[in-house]
């Protein structure tokens, strides 16, 4: 989730419509992504291609995980870390686990100095702080992945009202692209600025958006439930977050007024060709990573079980990232822990005439530092897969 939620503290066919659901709109997402198995052919003086990458923002949770993963990819180098410092110091002596592994020198931000020494520059900051330091960044011709919520709507009055900003870098806007790549592969290749979606929104439109596409449910009738574990809110002091006051309890917060849920309803929007409102509940669970996910949604005519999986399977037959369940499974956080993929059951309740949709996500890998990177391979014309398997 990393700095998303705040404890208070296309290629290929379409998912099958129903009968009676309205034609796609023109510009909507077609959900079979042509990412190929994997990603696209890398020809020539390509297959050796290397990336210098810099984290700024490392020593957070989502840093960290950034960390974690660019360690072991094969054609990304990690050539510059900064942070929230008085002073440089190294990034073994701040996160030991890293001894060994990365003993590079974590500084206070110099955007000269990362421009000098990175192609592509990961943002691992704040809402509201990101804005300031993407500008320069591309001015200097770098390509930029953004954490933070501040590039994730081209309407810079809506995130004004959700974040409570004001959007400092709205010349960016029109550039960025929304960078979940279920959705937006195509898109993403050829980004810049890739706005790297929230933990929630990641898990609530992948269980959503196909449905939704194929015009099975009704656009006007979906309630998501959320249960995230402690990272999602950062690493930062704060009482609510503390272990006494986490352990043993289980609680839900920003009833009806979490930023996130903009976010949900753009995405959603556009894979529905209209207007969406979400009821939308986040809960903080007594564990460190994982969100479950738990959605409700009323079809527009009967459907059973095996056709909504058949719906997930034949929308996600080339997303890498996405493990539609067979039936009677149900998603599982502790199946994606430290992984980034998205598991998603589906279950039609015949008894009530509803849709029971579960996705579980690692909130720090794929509603992450793992999208994130998954962003990277994208843009840099890797294959999607590379380094997250």
């Amino acid at each position: 989730m990393g700095s998303g939620a705040v404890i208070p503290g296309d290629g290929g066919e379409p998912a099958p419509r129903a009968p009676d659901a309205p034609r796609p709109a023109a510009g909507r997402p077609r959900f079979v992504v042509d990412s190929g198995a994997g990603g696209p052919i890398i020809r020539g003086d390509e297959v050796n291609k290397l990336i210098r990458v810099a984290v700024v923002g490392a020593t957070g949770y989502t840093g960290c995980e950034l960390l974690e993963i660019l360690t072991r990819h094969p054609r990304a180098k990690v050539t510059s870390l900064t942070a929230k410092l008085d002073h440089p110091i190294l990034m073994s002596e701040e996160s030991p686990r890293f001894a060994g592994r990365l003993d590079l020198p974590c500084t206070p931000l110099d955007v000269e100095d990362v421009c000098r020494k990175a192609d592509l520059v990961f943002l691992s900051l704040p809402h509201g702080v990101s804005m300031k330091y993407a500008g320069p960044f591309r001015a200097a011709g770098k390509k930029v992945i953004d954490l933070s919520a501040d590039f994730r709507f081209r309407d810079a009055a809506v995130f004004a009202q959700w974040y409570g900003v004001e959007h400092a870098a709205q010349g960016l806007l029109p550039e960025a692209v929304y960078g979940l790549p279920e959705l937006r592969a195509d898109e993403i290749r050829g980004a810049s600025l890739v706005a790297n979606p929230g933990c929630y929104p990641t898990g609530s439109i992948l269980a959503i958006a196909p449905l939704l596409a194929a015009g099975l449910v009704e656009p006007g009738e979906i309630i998501i439930d959320s249960k995230s574990g402690a990272t999602g809110a950062g690493r930062k002091a704060s009482i609510p977050m503390i272990f006494g006051e986490v352990n043993e309890s289980f609680r839900a917060y920003k009833v009806g007024r979490h930023q996130h849920i903009a976010e949900i309803e753009a995405e959603l929007g556009r894979a529905a060709g209209v207007p969406i409102r979400v009821l939308f509940t986040p809960h903080l669970a007594p564990m460190n990573r994982g969100i479950l996910t738990t959605v409700y949604l009323k079809p527009r005519s009967p459907v059973s079980s095996s056709a909504l999986l058949d719906a997930y399977r034949g929308a996600y037959a080339r997303s890498p990232f996405v493990r539609v369940m067979p039936p009677g499974a149900l998603a599982d956080t502790k199946n994606v822990l430290g992984l980034n993929f998205c598991d998603i059951s589906a279950v039609a309740d015949d008894r009530t005439g509803r849709i029971v949709v579960i996705s579980a996500i690692d909130n720090l890998v794929k509603g992450a530092a793992g999208q994130a990177v998954q962003n990277m391979n994208l843009v840099s014309g890797f294959p999607e897969t590379e380094g997250l398997r």
